[in-house]
């Protein structure tokens, strides 16, 4: 769900769940570009050159830069680095793996990983609770539900992986954590009030703050680049869709199908509502002026009700929409590199352009 960083899991073309890159310049003059060789990108897709895959087989989502833009860490069930069968965190480098190194315990289910700015690793996981993987959530009455695993908790660890601590743990569901880039702040998501809130973590004190109040998800949340503003996905339900969302989440549920996007500062004041777009609008990330945000949707397909998945910008304001991507397949979890020069994302796209239900880690360079 930040997933629905978390966490939305879709099959065939679609995605898999529970954000990543992009920039300003390619670093290269145009005349050295040659589209044809640029085999990973769609015609269309004008902000991308040379996109590079960087993982190659099962589910690789959740794909976030390192302070310094020199590593990547991601959430993976890949068979070839994965042998427990549900999502570890793995870090990697970003021109080319050369090699993917576990960071998370190997237990339990992890999600939604995110670098601090010491380099430490945080991510969300339940092996505190049980070192096995928690039961799947099946699809349920023709709905599309993720699951609220309680047991999951907030946790850090050095980048190779040693000297794990737990950082943000008590009852609930506590997971969907992201550094500011100033180092100050961490956000994530949980049901510590009894729904599905924002809340903020300082990281010198240890004080927690609700950030959000309104019946609904409220999740999968960025800071801006100026550590000043805020960017979630959040459903707001009412009449007969409020007391759905209220029986699933009951039940540790979420049907995330109805998302919108929105901007608030870091204390949650003066809350703005972005798009207003049906399907689910999720998975959003500030572009480097601070000024637009890349997302996630299939506003596009079937007034919302289509598998397929893209990127679109958009304009603070909700002007100025405009698609990324267009691959015809899922596209997702988009975020830039902090010099504002790359992107990487997490997509069903291959090199032999077949349908495919693999979703992979991806960077290109980010032409404005």
């Amino acid at each position: 769900m930040r997933t629905l960083s978390h966490h939305f899991r879709f099959t065939g073309i679609a995605l898999f769940l529970v954000v990543l890159f992009a920039g300003c310049t390619t670093g290269k003059p145009a005349a050295e570009y040659d589209a044809a060789t640029d085999s990973l990108r769609f015609d269309g897709e004008d902000h991308f050159r040379n996109v590079k895959q960087l993982t190659f087989g099962g589910n690789n989502a959740e794909a976030y830069w390192s302070f310094d833009d020199e590593k990547i860490v991601f959430q993976s069930d890949w068979s070839e680095i994965n042998e427990q069968g549900c999502d570890q965190i793995y870090i990697m480098d970003p021109e080319g793996p050369d090699g993917y190194k576990l960071v998370s315990t190997g237990m339990g289910r992890t999600t939604c990983s995110y670098f601090l700015t010491d380099g430490r690793i945080m991510f969300g996981s339940t092996h505190s609770d049980n070192k096995e993987c928690p039961a799947p959530v099946a699809f349920g009455q023709g709905r599309y539900v993720w699951p609220i695993y309680t047991s999951y908790d907030i946790f850090v660890a050095d980048a190779d992986g040693s000297n794990i601590e737990l950082l943000i743990g008590g009852e609930g569901y506590d997971a969907e954590a992201t550094a500011s880039p100033d180092g100050k702040w961490i956000i994530f998501t949980s049901t510590r009030s009894g729904d599905l809130e924002l809340w903020r973590y300082e990281l010198e004190t240890g004080a927690v703050l609700q950030l959000t109040s309104g019946l609904g998800y409220d999740g999968g949340a960025f800071f801006s680049p100026d550590s000043q503003h805020i960017v979630w996905r959040a459903s707001r339900p009412e009449g007969e869709a409020a007391e759905v969302y209220k029986s699933l989440l009951a039940e540790n549920v979420v049907e995330p199908s109805a998302l919108n996007l929105f901007v608030a500062d870091i204390d949650g004041s003066n809350a703005v509502q972005v798009t207003d777009l049906p399907g689910a609008n999720w998975a959003p990330f500030f572009h480097p002026s601070g000024e637009k945000i890349i997302f996630t949707t299939n506003h596009h397909m079937d007034n919302g009700k289509g598998r397929i998945f893209d990127l679109f910008m958009v304009n603070l304001d909700g002007s100025g929409l405009e698609q990324v991507t267009k691959s015809g397949t899922f596209d997702g979890f988009p975020m830039f590199s902090n010099d504002g020069k790359r992107i990487a994302f997490a997509s069903n796209r291959n090199i032999d352009r077949t349908d495919s239900r693999d979703t992979n880690v991806f960077v290109a360079e980010w032409v404005e």
